[in-house]
């Protein structure tokens, strides 16, 4: 029977990890302690799915039999209360998606509907009040709604057919009053000024009435958002108010004013405008010939420099390409969605420029997170929920799309209750000579590729442009999109492939504004098809097509005789594309729907982007201020308990550790991060940038990018100016830090403010920030080449803190690049001060030349670690030091324990090699102490104790991003190693054997698995397994077969196959292994042509799922079976681990010996390694039991800082029975020279080498 079918999975107890998080949170947050127990079920109705291939479902897709409890109904029992959540309609359902896909590659039919819910059972004595709060608590109505628990009729969509495009009747009849009353109607973007002049426009010229799409295109096409209309608007006249710090605002101005004259001429007629403020600098120091290496382009992608890059000892050209991004509103009101697609589209920037972004940054702004739920604000999300739904939400895409994220930083200030602060920032690199770029001419053809389009995001660019209310949460759903980013991934490798990116003239990513933008800037003249751009559903109507944001699309222009070819090149990579546009010589904007032109507009009037604004601006004089020469703590308490005040410092929510944050993003995928984001043997003190290598597709390079940020909101609240001045110099200092050259670095900024209105005084904020800003960079002769606006943060009448962001990129080579965590007892450590003039402005000059003091003993090999100075002072500097290696210091007897505590920005903080004489070349500088072997600080008689401050230092964000377990495991893993070797030699040898490498939906190491079995002297193929139609997915296992036959090793690698959906990792993957055809071709490999498999960590799962490990061979599994679920930390860990050979029994591992210990990254949420007692033993006695996770001593360990997904046995890797297949969690792959830098470790397990030499 092919009707509707149902089922409920439970994950059974000890898995149910999401339940006991939610109980606790509820619990404790919401404070309803009459609550007993949580059940989660997840509801899955099906429909167009045979009875057979149901059943297989159920235990291969829908639920894993050793942790899943499967039922057909459900209902609520004694004391127990139960409702449903679902998606709203048009959203995208990663798990309904992916079960569907699932579920196909089983049947090998046409794709099946299917319709998610989560269930929640709720037991205990609850009142109805605390049953809708709880259910408030788990809906958020932006996104999602409570579901009927009874079964539908159908799953088919309900769409109701969409009426032609009206016009609107009258429109250019209409009087002024009835033009500004039909603005406000319609709640559009534009002014009332702007609406008048389409008026006029239609009336005067194109002498007819506008369609709704024309007047929805021309208000998303002039949105602040897309067109910066805020930043371009006029200022006319600039007040300073009179104090102590308006000589110095004036003067900056002053500087500006003569630089417009430099560059424009005396005569300019240009606007002043904030724009311009943003960017003079940048047209000043490349005229003045500073900016040497810009990349100079038509085309707006990203940030661009050209860099040579060393490749195998030679130099190429390379573009290193960079961007910042907001997602501030869409955070706000759906955190997840929200930061997701912050960071899909910050990737697309660049991606579009034809450059593979290679490792990201995420800088957010937020209230306490700590705030009781009861105490948030109405018509708020709660800031708990925030912050935690939002890092998930960011981390889940980076993690899944495999971009490393070097630094993740989340900056606390109450007045970001206004709206969040969601910012990524990206930096990509691609050969200079595979970047074409080109000037579309008649004929050219527009190819869309990459996602279908929905409802989602329909008004985005307009709605992040407007000002926020109580009903924002409730009424803004369409405005936000949904990211999917394996599709985002298919994106990435289509455009790294040099003969796609040399055929693309031009490229626009569907950020905002959907086709009406990302179409419409890419010519002058355009004739859009809009019936056929492909749809995720039917019943979008015309304007729906040319306005929404749906995510993970491109559109690319073409030479017509390129198109077939582009479109076979997309289809090997699993995506769609699709010609839907054509250049003409009209300077026109049309677009066709249903045979009819429903835009038709000028592209002169277009580019005008309405009217211009004016605005007058006064600058208020900050008030009296202290800040840089005050302690951060009370200077009482410092003189009568040093000790406290130390604490104190650390404490503070801006100083504290956020290691349970910054860990759940994936930080080590692409095998290119030269920096952890925690350095040290106990991996603990954060460095002061975030640093990866170039990426290779061949070869190897010693260049790697440096990135920083700066930004303190106490700073900007007191004063806008300081605050930007002192962003550029923390960005910079950071730079110089880490062993980077401030000279040949490039700013982005990210400026975000309230919304301003027409008051004078509001205006001044984020023109004081800019002339700051334009000061720091004439100053130190740095510019900002790019940079990113948000002019909406307001909620009512409370505004986000006036922020200038200041982003900082620069390249080194990767030995010059330094940690700051102490390295070695006897060391000098040294205080650099920065000095400031009597505006408290930093004395540029001399940070120059402390700039080049530290940069050459960097250099030099002199300065070994650097930390600058920030809020917390030195106390703050030297404590994080030490941390990383437990390497303490012993203060001289003459220093003031109150400077300690100042918050010296620009300053730093230096450990040097102890030498006799050191040339601080006429600099002030103070010895502040010596380091120590014993991990404590000791002032004066005071010693604290690493011991005691670094709970202190780690407590305030524990309970929002834990890096506990709430019930520690017990018990002695140590097992008995074994070293029998039971594979035999293969019969025939092989000089360079072939290795399969199997590419799905949603795997992201590929690269990094390939570039390893090649560098082992291996011949590794990929192959993408596409399942856009059934005849594709019939192909690829074809192929896949054919490749297994021709392989001597398969490679199944790490990633998020399907999004480790439905609710589990691994599904997809197991799926196409048990295609009869593909299961038969991988069982004689392995049992007669002495193959070898090995996978990682999703590759793992998969092997584990499909009982190749620990069986060595494909049979179904059951309750009994060993299988890998979540990780009892509740999220996904990102570190590096130290694991030990227990085993070398299998011919992976026969290049190590028994007890060699290896640090090697991890990167899961499903890693934790669980199994029957009995099986347990029968592994370790058979020496399948590969390797374990250990501690610093080498023992293995339950302790969660070295065994962080709560393995069973602390087991990190399994073999088959005789070794020939091995599974492991740990990322092996991810090898190279000069990674990892500031975590001390034997990295290269040999596995490549031993399983290439197996054959030799």
């Amino acid at each position: 029977m092919m009707g509707i079918k149902r089922l409920y999975v439970e994950k059974k107890s000890g898995c149910n990890v999401e339940a006991k998080s939610l109980l606790a949170d509820i619990k404790e947050n919401l404070g309803i302690t009459e609550l007993e127990d949580v059940k989660i079920y997840n509801r899955y109705d099906v429909e167009g799915i045979s009875d057979s291939d149901f059943e297989t479902a159920k235990t291969t897709i829908f639920s894993e039999p050793p942790v899943d409890n499967v039922f057909e109904t459900l209902e609520a029992g004694e004391n127990e209360k139960m409702f449903a959540v679902e998606f709203l309609p048009g959203q995208y359902d990663q798990r309904a998606d992916s079960a569907m896909q699932c579920i196909q590659i089983i049947s090998q039919k046409e794709r099946p509907e299917i319709v998610c819910a989560k269930v929640y059972v709720l037991k205990g004595q609850l009142s109805q009040t605390e049953y809708e709060k709880i259910k408030s608590y788990c809906i958020n109505p932006v996104d999602s709604r409570e579901a009927s628990l009874e079964m539908p009729e159908t799953l088919a969509m309900k769409m109701e057919y969409p009426e032609d495009v009206k016009s609107f009747d009258g429109f250019t009849e209409m009087s002024k009053e009835e033009v500004i009353a039909l603005r406000k109607q319609l709640e559009t973007a534009m002014s009332d000024e702007d609406l008048l002049f389409c008026q006029q426009y239609f009336r005067d010229v194109e002498k007819r009435n506008p369609t709704v799409t024309e007047i929805r295109v021309i208000d998303t096409y002039w949105s602040d958002h897309c067109r910066h209309t805020t930043f371009h608007t006029k200022i006319e006249n600039v007040k300073f108010d009179e104090g102590k710090y308006a000589a110095a605002f004036k003067d900056a101005y002053n500087v500006y004013l003569a630089s417009r004259d430099e560059v424009y001429g005396k005569d300019t007629k240009r606007d002043i405008c904030l724009m311009d403020l943003g960017v003079l600098a940048m047209k000043v120091l490349r005229d003045r010939g500073i900016l040497d290496n810009l990349d100079k382009s038509d085309e707006i992608n990203a940030c661009s420099i050209v860099v040579p890059v060393d490749v195998d000892g030679k130099e190429e050209e390379y573009l290193i390409m960079f961007k910042n991004e907001t997602h501030n509103h869409p955070t706000e009101i759906e955190p997840f969605g929200g930061a997701a697609t912050c960071l899909g589209g910050a990737i697309r920037d660049p991606l579009s420029g034809r450059s593979y972004v290679y490792q990201a940054m995420r800088v957010t702004g937020a209230a306490d997170p700590r705030v009781k739920v009861e105490d948030t604000i109405p018509g708020k999300l709660p800031q708990r929920k925030i912050v935690t739904e939002a890092a998930r939400g960011y981390s889940s895409y980076g993690n899944q799309i495999g971009l490393s994220t070097g630094q993740v930083a989340e900056v606390y200030d109450p007045d970001f209750v206004a709206k969040r602060m969601e910012i990524g920032a990206v930096i990509a690199a691609a050969k200079k000579e595979h970047v074409v770029r080109g000037v579309p001419v008649p004929g050219d053809i527009i190819i869309l590729t990459g996602g279908r389009t929905g409802r989602d995001g329909c008004g985005g660019a307009t709605g992040s442009s407007k000002e926020h209310t109580v009903e924002s949460i409730s009424t803004c759903g369409a405005e936000v999109q949904k990211g999917n980013a394996p599709t985002e991934r298919k994106l990435q490798r289509l455009f790294r492939n040099p003969e796609v990116s040399v055929m693309i003239k031009r490229c626009n990513d569907f950020g905002a504004g959907g086709v009406s933008v990302a179409i419409g800037e890419l010519a002058d003249g355009l004739k859009i098809d809009l019936d056929k751009v492909p749809k995720k559903y039917e019943g979008l109507d015309g304007t729906e097509l040319a306005i929404s944001e749906s995510q993970e699309r491109m559109a690319v222009v073409v030479e017509k005789e390129n198109v077939e070819k582009f479109i076979k090149f997309a289809e090997e990579e699993n995506l769609e594309a699709t010609p839907v546009a054509v250049v003409t010589e009209d300077r026109r904007l049309v677009m066709n729907w249903r045979g009819k032109d429903i835009v038709d507009i000028s592209r002169d009037f277009l580019d005008t982007n309405g009217v211009t604004q004016h605005t007058d601006v006064e600058v208020r004089e900050p008030a009296s201020c202290e800040y840089f020469t005050t302690p951060c703590i009370d200077t009482k308490l410092i003189a009568s308990d040093v000790k406290k005040a130390w604490t104190e410092n650390l404490s503070d929510l801006n100083t504290a550790s956020q290691k349970g944050l910054v860990e759940r993003f994936d930080s080590t995928i692409g095998a290119g991060t030269v920096l952890m984001p925690f350095g040290g043997k106990n991996q603990l003190t954060p460095p002061e940038v975030m640093a990866a290598k170039v990426p290779m597709l061949k070869g190897e390079t010693t260049t790697a990018t440096l990135m920083s940020y700066g930004y303190n909101p106490k700073i900007a609240k007191w004063s806008p100016f300081h605050g930007a001045v002192y962003a550029v110099v923390e960005s910079l200092a950071k730079i110089v830090a880490a062993g980077g050259d401030y000279t040949k670095v490039r700013l982005t900024f990210q400026e975000y403010f309230e919304k301003l209105g027409t008051a004078p005084e509001k205006w001044g904020k984020p023109f004081a920030a800019l002339i700051g800003a334009f000061k720091a960079q004439m100053e130190m002769g740095v510019a900002a080449i790019g940079g990113k606006d948000s002019m909406s943060g307001t909620f009512m009448d409370i505004h986000v803190p006036p922020t200038l962001v200041s982003f900082a990129v620069d390249t080194a080579k990767v030995e010059d690049i330094i940690s700051p965590e102490f390295k070695a007892a006897g060391s000098t450590v040294v205080y650099l001060p920065v000095k400031r003039d009597e505006y408290d402005v930093p004395d540029f000059d001399y940070l120059k030349e402390m700039f080049v003091l530290v940069h050459s003993l960097i250099k030099k090999g002199i300065c070994i670690s650097a930390h600058t100075v920030r809020n917390g002072g030195v106390a703050e500097a030297v404590s994080k030091m030490m941390f990383g290696n437990g390497i303490g210091m012993e203060f001289n007897e003459d220093i003031n324990a109150e400077e300690l505590f100042v918050p010296a920005y620009g300053s730093f903080v230096l450990e040097l090699k102890n030498t006799k004489v050191i040339d601080f070349m006429g600099l002030d500088a103070t010895i502040l102490g010596t380091t120590t072997e014993k991990a404590s600080i000791v002032i004066g008689d005071t010693e604290i104790t690493m011991e005691e401050i670094l709970p202190e230092w780690e407590k305030p964000l524990e309970k929002i991003f834990p890096t506990r377990v709430r019930e520690n495991i017990v018990g002695n893993p140590e097992i008995k190693p074994c070293e029998i070797k039971k594979a035999s030699a293969p019969a025939i040898k092989i000089a360079k054997p072939k290795v399969f490498i199997p590419t799905f939906p949603g795997t992201n190491c590929e690269y990094d698995s390939a570039r390893a079995f090649e560098k082992a002297g291996a011949e590794a193929k990929t192959l993408v397994i596409a399942n856009m139609t059934v005849p594709m997915l019939e192909a690829s296992i074809e192929k896949m077969v054919k490749e297994i036959k021709q392989s001597q090793i398969i490679m199944i690698p790490g990633g998020f196959s399907a999004g480790d959906e439905p609710e589990g990792s691994g599904k997809f993957i197991a799926a196409v292994f048990r295609n009869p055809k593909v299961k038969e071709a991988v069982t004689e490999l392995l049992n007669d042509r002495d193959g070898l498999m090995l996978g990682i960590c999703n590759g793992f799962q998969a092997l584990i799922k499909l009982g190749l490990v620990p069986y060595g061979e494909i049979r179904d599994m059951d309750a009994e079976s060993p299988t890998l679920t979540y990780n009892n930390i509740g999220r996904h860990v990102s570190c590096l681990v130290d694991t030990k050979i227990t085993s070398t029994m299998s011919p992976w591992l026969w290049g190590t010996e028994v007890g060699d210990i290896h640090t090697i990254p991890v990167s899961h949420g499903e890693g934790r390694f669980i199994a029957p007692e009995d099986k347990l033993k029968e592994l370790i006695a058979n020496g399948q039991v590969a390797t374990q996770y250990v501690d610093n001593q080498g023992r293995a360990t339950y302790d969660i800082r070295f065994n962080p997904n709560g393995s069973m046995m602390a087991i990190e890797g399994i073999t088959s029975p005789d070794g020939r297949v091995l599974g492991k969690m740990g990322h092996s792959e991810r090898i190279g020279n000069g990674l990892y830098k500031n975590v001390p470790g034997k990295k290269d397990q040999k596995i490549f080498e031993s399983g290439v030499n197996y054959f030799k």
